[in-house]
């Protein structure tokens, strides 16, 4: 235990993956794929790492994490149509919403899904998009690219971990 919790969450995790067999290995990818701040990009860089193949452990991942996202992206699309619905004023945003709308302007939803994920994880992001009025279908379709593109990003650079240490 070194005290650092992220650390040990990842040591857990790559342990507890370490000692499965290869099908129950990818089934828990899918699920690492669920879990904020692991995502595609972690469990496919986990699943390389404990020896499965990038191309098991990479869609694995992704699988699970465009699961999350997707639903967290449903959930918010209804709770703000139910709480927008027969509403005409609105009251001032706060400071930190209206600093999050100031990103969300100048990159807009293809920018802060594919650069989000180095500051929140996809299942914060995405609801947040929604809230600030962007478009479900955009949020649905760049959320799912920036999972891809991450997921496979890592997986690579997982085998080139494996490959340099072999």
């Amino acid at each position: 235990m070194t005290f650092d919790p992220v650390e040990d969450l990842l040591t857990h995790l790559t342990e507890f993956a370490a000692g499965l067999e290869q099908w129950q290995q990818v089934g828990a990818l899918l699920l690492f794929g669920m879990i904020p701040f692991v995502e595609s990009y972690l469990g496919s860089f986990i699943g390389t790492i404990v020896g499965v193949d990038p191309f098991l452990a990479v869609p694995a991942a992704v699988l699970g994490n465009v699961l999350a996202t997707f639903l967290t992206i449903a959930l918010a699309s209804g709770v703000r149509g139910a709480a927008t619905r027969g509403r005409e004023g609105r009251a001032a945003p706060s400071k930190g919403r209206r600093k999050v709308a100031t990103y969300f302007e100048r990159l807009g939803v293809p920018g802060v899904s594919l650069l989000g994920a180095t500051i929140l994880p996809t299942q914060i992001t995405a609801p947040t998009l929604i809230a600030l009025g962007a478009r479900r279908g955009a949020v649905y379709a760049w959320m799912g690219i920036a999972i891809v593109v991450w997921g496979v990003a890592f997986g690579f650079f997982g085998d080139l971990v494996v490959a340099w240490y072999s």
